[in-house]
């Protein structure tokens, strides 16, 4: 494994792991002593990067993951680097595939978050927490004050924000330096590349979620295939249907093409892709197998030269896509109890 520096100082492998599919939105979870020994094989293949949040669970267990993720690292916990959020809950009262999320942000629920945070993860500080959604109620100065605080009295050691373009960086960079942000980017969702410069000029660093526009980039699915309803999202996404297949042709047979060309799989030339294409980008793909984990991992090998990255963003600037998954829609607090 390869590792980067992001922010000022946080480093970590150049591949992370994102926890939340062992517990959330990617159907029925797998045997829990599986997922233990799957965070085990991830130490051991050099990952020292872990994502989760405090709501990746279930109906019966709404922290879930950060419980899983705690029990796993504790043993490997000077070794490794979790990052966990704060600021949304579901609005499990829908009944929707794709819950809507209720932004609270403000101070005293944040301060009973991260104490919640710590206790399930098992630690005495976390050591990267995003401001998992923007809350239109509180100015994200106040957050960063709040983080500010939070620092100074070692609870966490660096924060972020998730979905978040320029002027709220700016913002709270002002108050609080932001390491990390994480943002959703794969080869079907561009749309934050426009913060390369501010991200480079303030020195953050761009954790990337849903790198593989959840698994869709890896090729390993077609046309017909189904998913659990309710608690697989993908059932859902867009990226899925059936029709979408067709309309993204040409992408899969450029990932293919280069796989081929590059002896390498489908999943590692779309990681490959934002590896290359800035030092400061860190993905932080998904899985429940030690095979694709080792796979994600072995993307950071792969070289794409500065003409390759640039001819693939052109071919994509050409390319019809489909549609792809672009998060839970936001509730506003007003109309639902907070």
């Amino acid at each position: 494994m390869k590792y980067r520096v992001i922010g000022k100082d946080l480093k970590v492998s150049a591949v992370g792991l994102g926890c939340m599919g062992m517990s959330h939105a990617y159907g029925t979870p797998p045997d829990r002593g599986e997922l233990l020994e799957l965070f085990a094989q991830a130490v051991d293949q050099g990952y020292t990067f872990f994502d989760t949040a405090e709501l990746y669970g279930s109906e019966t267990d709404p922290h879930d993951n950060e419980k899983l993720v705690g029990e796993a690292l504790e043993p490997y916990r000077d070794k490794v680097v979790i990052a966990t959020k704060f600021g949304i809950r579901f609005d499990t009262t829908t009944g929707e595939t794709n819950m809507p999320v209720i932004p609270d942000s403000r101070p005293q629920t944040i301060r009973g978050a991260v104490e919640g945070s710590l206790k399930r993860l098992r630690t005495d500080h976390i050591d990267l927490y995003y401001q998992h959604r923007q809350d239109p109620k509180v100015p994200v100065e106040s957050v960063a004050e709040t983080m500010a605080e939070l620092i100074k009295e070692g609870k966490i050691l660096h924060w972020g924000l998730s979905e978040v373009e320029e002027d709220v960086i700016r913002r709270a960079h002002a108050v609080c330096p932001i390491t990390a942000i994480q943002n959703r980017y794969s080869l079907m969702a561009r749309w934050y590349e426009d913060l390369f410069p501010v991200l480079e000029e303030l020195g953050i660093g761009y954790v990337a979620f849903s790198p593989l526009a959840n698994g869709f980039l890896s090729g390993q699915y077609k046309k017909g295939t189904k998913f659990e309803e309710k608690l697989d999202y993908r059932s859902v996404m867009p990226q899925f249907r059936d029709e979408s297949y067709d309309i993204n042709r040409k992408l899969l047979e450029l990932l293919e093409g280069l796989a081929k060309e590059k002896n390498a799989s489908m999943a590692q030339i779309s990681l490959a892709w934002m590896l290359n294409k800035k030092p400061y980008i860190v993905p932080i793909p998904g899985t429940r197998k030690a095979s694709r984990m080792q796979e994600n991992a072995d993307a950071a090998e792969v070289v794409l030269t500065e003409e390759e990255v640039r001819s693939i963003d052109d071919a994509l600037d050409r390319m019809e896509l489909s549609g792809v998954y672009g998060g839970a829609p936001i509730e506003s607090a007003e109309e639902k109890k907070v």
